[in-house]
């Protein structure tokens, strides 16, 4: 319990930590003024045996009660604002740190953790933390300060009944402890059944479209509906084997107190204990575990927050990649590749491969589907980091660049285009978010998607839906295209930008490329015969190797794979119906 206490403050920003520790503090003060109310009733039981009740003796004791509910309630106001405040503050910090911790890791890591598990731990886990932790922080630190001061306040009265409360808080520890410990695994379960069932609701959503065209919705919604089943059973199986924990604490503090009525009783009659003292007992049998019964109940969800600072501390200690380079900028913009490897998940992707890439010139990269060619452009833009061997931009590092500084020189333009639920005027000035509207529109203009724009209900006004799903492939390339224009990079990298648009909109798309690439270095994935053949130069990468590089009629002249590719294009492009 301690440790998991103490594992939460450490993940709290210090100012948040203090907080915490400052309301503890106040919890404290809060736990002496509710042990006020034992002095209050012993001076009245005094003056009842003494049969000296006065209307002074009244008006002490109903002071004494008075300062003891107003203290309590002021200093457990403090405290639990401190606390929700720490909670809310870390919770809000920590998804901040989440997102940009998240902006730096290298892109290898959203291919080994789904997009369920992430989108959990920022969502999710954080919402539990932001509820739950707070209130059970509280909860479980008042009760233990609580009963730790009345437990004083007996030993002062009467060792012997101290020593029974001593005795009954080990065994409720030691209850306490085991439920602890059959919450670690249940809790852990409860996490990844969360996180599983958010993937899952996020894959039925993305795809439904998909789902609905293969008439796969019963299948589909067999697996959601697994998914929502497994993660009620963890809830519940949780719930249901700490019950009995919880009974179990609760009767054993409530059985402790019948012991201290009847030790109290006992020792009296023995005549070891005047009858004043044995009242007292009697009457704070009643109350020293009052606020340690609530504390032991929420104390298993103590498990459920350790949990969910230690997914949050997995993605937080996930290595980032080094983007604490300078702030260059190149005299030039060629890119030279030496010797570089990289493998994903101990498969080699790609292997020794080298290359030149002079500024100002295209180059195509081509091959077998696996090939390793989009992992090759994601290598030389500085998605991930080479294994072995450099890539160097102008002659320099690419890891002496800060990650800004080296995402200024280049643009992309991907065969899958994401845009924001935003106008389309913020979605082309998204690297330029201060841009006039002036520059937006010429932007679109050389894009060729102004006149499609200014068709829509509000122009450049008009609001897309999230991923662009309200326009078609080839005015969602068109805006890409547009953005990439705003950014006017030196370098443009195109990832297959015009596979899946349709003939209608090939001639618009071409004419933004030609105006996106003018004057500047083009790395381009491609399997259209008319997009590579004009290349300065075509790298064909087959099993993470460069297999054949040259130009069109070098590469024709030899046998190879982009000879039988090229031919085959050919035949394909004869047939007849």
């Amino acid at each position: 319990m301690f440790k998991i206490l103490k594992n939460f403050f450490n993940f709290c920003d210090p100012a948040d930590r203090k907080r915490f520790y400052a309301s503890i503090v106040l919890s404290l003060f809060q736990a002496l003024f509710e042990a006020m109310k034992i002095p209050a009733i012993a001076c009245m039981m005094q003056a009842l045996l003494d049969h000296s009740v006065t209307g002074k003796t009244c008006l002490t004791c109903l002071i004494i009660m008075l300062i003891s509910i107003i203290g309590a309630g002021i200093f457990k106001s403090k405290a639990t604002m401190l606390q929700t405040e720490g909670g809310y503050n870390t919770c809000a910090n920590k998804r901040m740190k989440l997102a940009e911790h998240l902006r730096h890791l290298p892109m290898g890591y959203y291919n080994e953790n789904s997009l369920g598990q992430v989108m959990s731990v920022t969502t999710n886990t954080m919402q539990n933390l932001e509820n739950v932790a707070t209130r059970v922080v509280m909860l479980v630190c008042s009760g233990l300060l609580t009963t730790a001061v009345i437990t004083v306040m007996i030993l002062v009265f009467d060792w012997r009944i101290g020593l029974i409360l001593c005795g009954g808080l080990i065994v409720f520890f030691a209850v306490n402890s085991g439920m602890m410990k059959t919450s670690t695994h249940m809790a852990k379960q409860k996490i990844e059944k969360d996180s599983a069932l958010v993937a899952k609701v996020i894959e039925y959503v993305q795809g439904i479209s998909e789902v609905k065209a293969f008439r796969l919705t019963g299948e589909r919604s067999r697996e959601l509906n697994k998914a929502i089943d497994e993660n009620e059973n963890a809830n519940s199986a949780m719930e249901l084997k700490l019950i009995p924990y919880m009974t179990i604490q609760s009767f054993w503090l409530k059985a402790v107190g019948t012991v201290i009525v009847l030790a109290s009783v006992l020792l009296h009659i023995s005549g070891s204990m005047d009858l004043f003292t044995a009242l007292i007992m009697i009457i704070s049998s009643y109350l020293i575990y009052a606020q340690l019964d609530n504390a032991g109940k929420y104390s298993a969800l103590l498990r459920t927050v350790d949990a969910c600072v230690s997914q949050a501390q997995g993605i937080l200690s996930t290595p980032q990649m080094d983007i604490s380079g300078a702030d260059i900028t190149p005299q030039r913009c060629d890119i030279q590749a030496d010797n570089i490897s990289f493998a994903y998940d101990k498969k080699r992707i790609i292997d020794g491969i080298s290359l030149t890439i002079p500024e100002h010139t295209t180059t195509a990269i081509v091959g077998p589907s696996g090939g390793g060619k989009t992992t090759l452009t994601s290598l030389l833009s500085r998605f991930w980091d080479t294994d072995e061997g450099r890539i160097t931009l102008g002659g320099r590092d690419v890891r002496e660049y800060s990650m800004d500084a080296l995402m200024r020189n280049y643009s992309f333009v991907f065969q899958r285009v994401y845009l924001f639920a935003d106008t389309i005027a913020n979605n082309i000035r998204f690297g330029q978010p201060d841009a006039p509207m002036e520059k937006v529109i010429d932007a679109a203009k050389k894009a060729c998607c102004h006149d499609f724009i200014m068709q829509l209900p509000d122009g450049y006004d008009t609001v897309i839906g999230e991923g662009g799903a309200s326009l078609s492939g080839g005015e969602k390339q068109r805006i890409s295209i547009a953005r990439a224009i705003m950014k006017d990079s030196p370098i443009i990298v195109l990832d297959e930008a015009t596979a899946n648009v349709d003939p209608e909109n090939e001639a618009e798309l071409i004419k933004a490329i030609d105006a996106l690439t003018r004057e500047k270095t083009i790395i381009m994935i491609a399997h259209r015969l008319k997009t590579v053949r004009s290349a300065d130069q075509i790298l064909v990468i087959d099993k993470g190797k460069i297999a054949q590089s040259g130009t069109h009629e070098e590469l024709m002249k030899k046998n190879g794979i982009y000879r039988t590719f090229v031919e085959n294009r050919r035949e394909a492009a004869s047939w007849r119906l």
